[in-house]
């Protein structure tokens, strides 16, 4: 089968950290988001990938190539301007010529494929759309389907009055082709909002595949570290990466290190917490909670609780980085500054002592 990943919004919700790095290439466990979506697809025996791209294209080329590497065969469609979900897809078209599935870029799960193309068959939908239970539908879509999964009504952010179901549309999506002719071309277009209302309405067989796996779209920075402390409380593959820890150093709890990261004497590191390749953290130092993205250098007595910090980003002596804080790259902090709550830094941004 073929799948196609939707790459090419530009990750606004998740700024500072999108402001030089596409959305689809934000690390996560010091991997570009995009090879952990991919490998994923491998799993199932989906080797055949096209990528719809349009923000910051060449970053995402010169990494993935031509997808051998990766062991997928990926397909490149670039929009010229944002076209919306179906209209992207729309713009693949002639790629697509038996059922596919289409992924949202910026959804992290582990749901059964296999289950969901089976239901799909079963089903001998046009449509199937992945649903998952969340807390809080009005934030979301709500997909309301009847005792068998055949969707009857499609709700967009619903008051808690409208709530029938707590099930929301996941973003991923399992399409007949011919679905596609609905869509015009060259039109910004969406699936959530035109195209599967319009199905709907004509009496097409639209199936919702409720799931309890694990889920997370990770469009902010709180649900960006939030995936980084759910995987790594379940991370036990061995480590081949090269680093200096000095002896007098303590880490608890799950850690993850970069290659060529120095840790100092008597620094403290509690995970879930993930180092960046190349980060250098001084004397002293404490670190829980925390991601840290390449180059990054934290100073001697400076204390990170739950945040997150861009690539080379300088953190001074004896300051504190509070949690729910978000440094854009290249931040300088000064020694001994304080940071207020839920702070957001922006790219290239020198903080002086508050």
């Amino acid at each position: 089968m073929k799948a196609v990943i939707l790459v090419g919004g530009e990750g606004t919700r998740l700024r500072p950290l999108t402001c030089n790095t596409v959305k689809a290439m934000v690390p996560v466990l010091n991997r570009p988001f995009l090879e952990h979506m991919i490998c994923y697809l491998r799993s199932y025996e989906i080797r055949d990938i096209i990528l719809t791209l349009c923000h910051l294209p060449d970053s995402i080329r010169s990494y993935f190539g031509d997808g051998s590497k990766f062991g997928v065969k990926l397909t490149y469609i670039v929009e010229e301007s944002p076209l919306g979900t179906a209209g992207a897809v729309k713009n693949a078209q002639r790629y697509l010529d038996e059922p596919f599935f289409i992924l949202n870029g910026d959804i992290f799960t582990d749901l059964d494929l296999g289950a969901m193309l089976a239901f799909y068959k079963q089903t001998r939908a046009k449509v199937s759309i992945a649903l998952t239970p969340v807390e809080n539908p009005t934030i979301y879509g709500v997909v309301e389907t009847d005792a068998q999964g055949r969707v009857r009504h499609f709700i967009e952010k619903p008051a808690w009055g409208e709530v029938t179901t707590n099930l929301i549309n996941a973003g991923i999506y399992l399409l007949n082709p011919e679905v596609l002719s609905g869509v015009p071309q060259d039109t910004h277009f969406m699936f959530e909002h035109h195209l599967f209302p319009q199905l709907l309405d004509k009496g097409e067989s639209i199936y919702g595949y409720s799931s309890e796996a694990y889920w997370i779209d990770i469009g902010t920075p709180e649900k960006y570290l939030k995936l980084h402390h759910d995987l790594l409380k379940r991370y036990d593959e061995g480590l081949t990466i090269q680093y200096t820890i000095h002896p007098s150093a303590q880490t608890e709890g799950k850690v993850l290190i970069g290659s060529e990261c120095h840790i100092g004497p008597r620094v403290r590191i509690e995970g879930p917490a993930t180092l960046g390749p190349g980060s250098r953290i001084k004397e002293g130092a404490q670190i829980s909670g925390t991601v840290l993205w390449r180059n990054v250098r934290v100073g001697r007595q400076a204390i990170l609780e739950n945040c997150i910090a861009g690539d080379n980003c300088f953190i001074g002596s004896g300051s504190f980085i509070p949690q729910g804080s978000v440094l854009g790259d290249n931040v300088v902090i000064e020694s001994k500054s304080n940071l207020p709550p839920s702070s957001r830094i922006w790219p290239g941004t020198k903080v002086v002592k508050h």
